[in-house]
């Protein structure tokens, strides 16, 4: 489920977003969560993850480049759309690395461009994220939610730090593939996230969800070593 939240004061302009994220998503057989925010106070008061972000730039009380730059200042890694009557506006949106913008009233053909190249990223696994897909459902996954995946009889089962279990069909080889380098294939049936832990000892890594995890014989040495190459590049 890919969340996507809009953020601004015109209630034509939510309705009309909203609209068009509706028919985009439909057309490509995906599921989408849709969330609206009347500004950025209201936005920033949200604690769920969000994927997609549509935000005006000039609303009333904190402004949409502001409220940015406090997303952005807690980690925020979700695209960022900014919607605008102000073209020029746009010129500040590096510092908040936005992804692209849209002129009001917004026009589908622009805004079917630009969801479509934001797709590609997301296929690309731009921004440290995982696209699943089961069937016709798609699911985004930030690589720092994975605590380690393992395969069973050419399944994949993610297990997250909430608690959830994402599964698919894939080789682990792929899947190794797409991740980076916090990532360490330690049994020929697991992958570990390094930042998630605990200790190791005696051929076992104690991850911090309480999971033991099996490192094998063959692959014990370099486990040591990717263990002081993640400290130096991750922490």
């Amino acid at each position: 489920m890919i969340t996507i939240a809009i953020c601004d004061d015109e209630k034509q302009t939510v309705a009309q977003i909203g609209k068009l994220v509706s028919g985009f998503f439909r057309k490509k057989n995906m599921e989408a969560s849709v969330v609206c925010f009347s500004g950025g106070e209201e936005l920033l008061n949200y604690d769920k993850s969000i994927d997609i972000l549509f935000l005006d730039i000039q609303m009333n009380g904190m402004d949409g480049m502001e409220t940015a730059r406090k997303l952005r200042s807690r980690n925020f890694k979700g695209f960022l759309i900014f919607i605008t009557v102000l073209q020029e506006m746009v010129f500040q949106s590096f510092e908040v690395q936005a992804y692209d913008y849209l002129l009001k009233p917004v026009v589908e053909k622009k805004f079917a461009g630009t969801m479509e190249r934001l797709l590609a990223s997301m296929n690309n696994v731009s921004e440290e994220k995982l696209l699943v897909q089961r069937g016709y459902e798609r699911s985004i996954v930030s690589f720092a939610d994975i605590i380690y995946a393992e395969i069973i009889d050419r399944k994949v089962y993610l297990h997250l730090v909430s608690s959830e279990v994402v599964d698919f069909y894939d080789r682990i080889e792929n899947l190794e593939e797409r991740l980076d380098s916090r990532f360490f294939r330690c049994h020929r049936s697991y992958l570990i996230n390094m930042q998630h832990l605990k200790s190791y000892k005696n051929g076992v890594a104690y991850m911090e969800s309480g999971k033991e995890i099996p490192i094998s014989r063959l692959r014990s040495k370099a486990f040591s070593e990717v263990i002081l190459q993640y400290m130096r590049e991750w922490r």
